[in-house]
């Protein structure tokens, strides 16, 4: 109850939805999505993080709710979007389409837009093909998608977390091993669960112990969770396997296109799974932008120095117009 307490005091109160719903994207998945806060506030889009991690009620309480209306919604394959773990017509250009549509379904204009780890990548992608619906970009836990980050969460993690990475192979015969992205994705879309869920949990597993400063319990179940773990490791292996979708290079490649729009990096020193040399390509690219290091912070938007952070910078841009 203390870690709790500790959330409590740093993030807005929890809250509830206003309203909620499922929005069909095309013949085969339908989203789902929900909005809280303020009615006539200041609109905001969270962007979760994976792909395939979904939201939770804990992402609600980043913004101050008699100032936002907050946004949230399961990207395909996500969360409580239908139908679960689905990786076909599952890719970044579908992603930007479905926010488009959620945004012109709910009558917003303009937004803020957060988002974290996947979530950055895929706020950077619709900003840039989207600049003049966005006003304001919170990022937090850099990933552009390049090859060497996908190498790197798959073989080098291994020199700081060796026993995690250690399991994450377990799963994998030894001639697997010489292609770890292609033999998980492989297993992760056979259709026998007692194939593909095993993997799952291995995967998830791996990616829980690896995302905070500290050691967490909590951190492991709720990633390796019956409702998670899936989703969570055959769209992040769909989506890595193909080069998350975008061209090599592309976000930093076209940051011209979003140069004007106020934004804020928060980055963990020690975030393992995305190290902070892709915050400061970022950055020397984008000038404009405002970097906050975390000195005392791994990946995780909930660790302590993170979320005040974030909630700094959404409680900077209530000002603007």
């Amino acid at each position: 109850m203390r870690d709790a307490n500790k959330v409590q005091q740093d993030l807005f109160p929890s809250i509830e939805p206003y309203d909620q719903g499922y929005m069909p994207v095309d013949t085969h998945h339908s989203i789902y999505w929900e909005v809280c806060g303020n009615p006539k506030g200041k609109p905001v889009i969270f962007l979760h993080g994976g792909p395939g991690a979904g939201c939770g009620p804990e992402h609600r309480r980043f913004f101050d709710p008699a100032h936002y209306l907050i946004v949230l919604f399961d990207q395909r394959g996500a969360g409580r979007s239908r139908p679960y773990a689905e990786i076909k017509d599952n890719t970044t250009q579908h992603l930007i389409a479905d926010i488009e549509l959620l945004r012109e379904t709910l009558g917003i204009e303009r937004w803020m837009v957060f988002g974290g780890s996947w979530g950055s990548t895929l706020a950077l992608a619709y900003a840039q093909a989207q600049p003049a619906r966005v006003s304001e970009l919170v990022l937090r836990g850099i990933f552009l998608g390049r090859a060497p980050e996908i190498d790197w969460f798959l073989t080098g993690i291994q020199q700081i977390f060796p026993e995690a990475w250690a399991d994450f192979m377990a799963p994998l015969e030894a001639v697997e091993r010489s292609d770890i992205l292609a033999s998980y994705y492989r297993r992760l879309n056979d259709p026998d669960p007692a194939v593909h869920l095993p993997a799952a949990r291995a995967w998830a597993q791996y990616e829980g112990r690896c995302v905070t400063l500290l050691p967490s319990a909590d951190t492991v179940t709720a990633f390796a969770s019956a409702s998670k773990a899936l989703a969570l490791a055959r769209l992040e292996a769909h989506y890595f396997i193909h080069g998350v979708f975008l061209e090599p290079n592309q976000l930093l490649d076209r940051i011209g296109a979003i140069r004007d729009i106020p934004a804020v990096i928060v980055q963990g020193r020690y975030d393992i799974v995305c190290p902070a040399i892709s915050a400061h390509d970022l950055k020397t690219a984008w000038p404009e932008a405002r970097l906050e290091i975390i000195h005392d912070a791994g990946h995780s938007a909930l660790e302590p120095g993170i979320r005040r952070a974030l909630v700094g910078a959404t409680e900077s841009f209530k000002t603007r117009l």
